[in-house]
């Protein structure tokens, strides 16, 4: 009987591709979240200590608030730029989750189809041993009956 061969094999593989793909521009769109809510953690350290040092040298206190206003800002631009980065995330998530979902479809398929091959080569099996031993069981009774005929023609002789 012939080796199991998947005709989708190469739908399977390419799904296979997509998946990873799908996972290696997730872990990209996180990476690049991570890097804005890290940059977010660090102008607000830099605001919390310009508040202070704000206060500590009164005669750089306008330098210090010019300063403060830039943190200010920028902090919004990371924000945004960190809600925009999310929704990114999520788009690449959904699309990593739908080739999963395409990739298992098709692995399911693959395995359905392998079972039905082993029970189609156990079946094959069992009907060659089945042949095998009506084969062999059918040459002993045809032995036993020449037997059978060659001592009831030597007792009619006789």
């Amino acid at each position: 009987m012939k080796r199991f061969t998947f005709r989708l094999e190469k739908v399977l593989q390419l799904r296979k591709f997509r998946e990873n793909e799908c996972k290696l521009a997730l872990g990209q769109a996180i990476s690049v979240l991570n890097k804005i809510e890290n940059d977010i953690k660090i102008t607000a350290m830099r605001h919390h200590n310009a508040v202070e040092q704000r206060f500590i040298t009164p005669a750089d206190m306008a330098s210090w608030d010019n300063y403060i206003l830039r943190l200010e800002q920028e902090a919004e631009r990371l924000a945004q730029k960190a809600a925009q980065a999310e929704l990114v995330v999520e788009e690449k998530r959904a699309l990593y989750i739908e080739a999963q979902k395409d990739l298992k479809a098709i692995e399911k398929l693959k395995e359905k189809r392998q079972k039905e091959y082993r029970k189609d080569v156990m079946n094959y099996q069992m009907a060659e041993v089945d042949d095998m031993t009506s084969a062999r069981y059918g040459r002993e009774d045809i032995y036993d009956e020449d037997i059978y005929d060659h001592e009831q023609g030597a007792n009619q002789e006789g």
